[in-house]
């Protein structure tokens, strides 16, 4: 592993630590919520902003040259081409509900790849790293496992989550249903603890929709690093967010494609 790329995951464990210590104590405590008014229920609360401060202050002391892109605060330009794009709690709706589904999502980037990603899970204790080819690995109560997609290659056999019909527009919605006519199982509601299920082999398609970049990158570096893909509805990039498909294979990627966009 090179010099840089060690050093940028020491400071993203570090960052994943400092977010662990700032929401653990608040989860399950009743803890309110402020609604963003967003047309629809969207809810922040001071959990998502503590572990967002928390992360910002690892990155000012150690990383002060790359910029920052996070959902509570203002962007902070980079100075070194590189940003870490950061989502305190993605899934906040699942954290308020008490269910252990949601996660801290940290990505390090450049203007037109992702090049680590982290999905931790405070709760159960699970974190899932990926960068490239370097690093594809699990941690948690079970222990350190490698990440490796499974090689589903039938969406007869595929098992696909999502977080529709929560969110998302209802003309996305419709190309969602097309696949899920045609997989084997479907589960709903588990945001980026799904693309960390993808890529640790348990499950075989994410589709999702109305996403920002801090939505995706985490999920983007764990995926390929573990071998799977996650594009674009059309099957460019989606480091900028919008619709996005992830797959195992790219024979489900590409099934799948074909019955979303027609």
């Amino acid at each position: 592993m090179s010099h840089s790329m060690s050093d940028a995951l020491e400071v993203a464990h570090a960052m994943a630590d400092a977010a662990r210590d700032a929401i653990l104590p608040m989860f399950r405590t009743g803890l309110v919520s402020d609604d963003k008014g967003n047309g629809r229920f969207d809810p922040v609360t001071e959990a998502d902003r503590a572990a967002e401060k928390a992360m910002r202050a690892v990155l000012d002391e150690h990383r002060p040259m790359d910029g920052i892109l996070g959902e509570e605060f203002d962007d902070k330009p980079s100075q070194s081409g590189l940003t870490w794009v950061l989502d305190p709690i993605d899934g906040t709706r699942g954290f308020i509900s008490g269910t252990p589904t949601w996660g801290v999502l940290i990505a390090l980037s450049d203007d037109t790849q992702v090049h680590l990603g982290i999905i931790d899970q405070p709760y159960i204790g699970e974190r899932f790293v990926g960068a490239g080819d370097q690093v594809a690995q699990m941690t948690g109560p079970l222990g350190p496992r490698p990440l490796k997609v499974r090689g589903t290659t039938s969406l007869a056999e595929a098992t696909l989550f999502t977080t529709f019909p929560e969110i998302g527009r209802p003309e996305d919605r419709a190309g969602f249903e097309r696949v899920a006519d045609q997989v084997k199982l479907v589960r709903y509601g588990c945001d980026c603890y799904a693309y960390a299920l993808l890529a640790a082999g348990e499950i075989d398609l994410v589709i999702e929709a109305g996403l920002a970049a801090y939505d995706i990158q985490g999920p983007i570096g764990v995926v390929e690093a573990a071998g799977g893909l996650l594009t674009n509805w059309e099957g460019g990039p989606a480091l900028h967010g919008g619709r996005a498909l992830a797959a195992a294979t790219t024979d489900l990627l590409s099934a799948a494609r074909a019955l979303l966009i027609t």
